[in-house]
């Protein structure tokens, strides 16, 4: 090679050594870094809490994302009452029992009129006759797809009451009492949600078929109410006066977790439909993330 032309290359090369040095001077060594794959959630965040302060009562909301762990809480931990959600924990016990083996399916419960019957949501406070006797599976069943009372009541019978508190403490709640007119709050009914995954990736086959009756509930109108029709998304719903709750895991191409709880709310019609606008917005900014890999999951319907 020429003299004069290696020479040539030789400044070329400095130059473009020297350029390459000024520019990291210039972007620093921030830019180095790897690139932080985790989604950055305060935008959602700040866009749910907008919208909630709009609204009339209060709202408690629990949002985590499973494939990357990450999440956010809006007054996530004040105090409201669970309804019809707080089945949630108490039938993830008795799955966990029957799973250890220390309860078995067909074990039979009978009715006692005087401690467990409840107006409301069911059917047994038409059907049952005092001294009636019915499965753990029916009743846990009933609880979840019928959201019965009676079964509920039953259940927290036969499950002891002090177990079943015992069970929810060990999850690190501050949930109060095992029943509707108790307090909870957000953050414990997505621990709760949570426990049920982690209950499903431990037994599959009855983990699929608890969050299968979760996702094919009569109540079907908070947190899948606006969202598309064959989504599955395993839930409870709840309601008393003034009250309107959701709590469970919507199983979109990037599942999470999900707790909405709402008081002093004008009726509970309005109060999933807000609940479901919520559970919306949620949506669509997880619909727009990379889809979540690696998800072991049970067979869902």
């Amino acid at each position: 090679m020429p003299r004069r032309k290696r020479a040539y290359l030789i400044v070329a090369l400095l130059a473009f050594v020297m350029l390459v040095f000024a520019l990291g001077q210039i972007i620093g060594p921030q830019s180095l870094k790897a690139l932080d794959t985790k989604p950055d959630y305060q935008p959602l965040q700040d866009e749910v809490a907008k919208f909630t302060a709009s609204l009339p009562g209060t709202y408690g909301i629990y949002f985590k994302d499973l494939d990357s762990g990450e999440g956010f809480g809006i007054n996530e931990k004040a105090p409201i009452p669970p309804a019809s959600t707080i089945k949630l924990p108490v039938i993830l016990y008795l799955y966990e029992q029957a799973a250890a083996g220390k309860l078995d399916w067909s074990d039979r419960v009978r009715y006692n009129q005087s401690t467990d019957y409840q107006g409301g949501a069911g059917e047994l406070q038409y059907a049952a006759r005092n001294g009636d006797t019915y499965s753990l599976r029916c009743l846990a069943t009933i609880a979840i797809t019928l959201s019965d009372n009676i079964a509920h009541n039953m259940l927290v019978r036969h499950l002891g009451y002090d177990n079943v508190m015992a069970f929810i403490k060990k999850m690190g709640t501050d949930t109060t009492r095992p029943f509707g007119s108790a307090s909870t709050t957000a953050r414990d009914m997505g621990a709760f949600a949570e426990g049920v995954i982690s209950f499903a990736e431990r037994n599959p086959q009855q983990g699929g078929r608890l969050l299968n009756d979760l996702a094919h509930t009569i109540y079907h109108v908070g947190l899948p109410g606006e969202l598309p029709s064959k989504l599955v998304v395993s839930h409870k719903e709840g309601s008393i006066n003034g009250v309107a709750t959701d709590a469970g895991i919507v199983f979109s191409r990037r599942p999470y977790i999900l707790a909405i709880l709402s008081e002093g709310v004008s009726d509970e019609d309005t109060g999933f439909k807000n609940i479901a606008k919520i559970s919306r917005i949620i949506y669509d900014h997880q619909q727009k993330l990379p889809a979540a890999e690696n998800l072991e999951l049970p067979d869902l319907e």
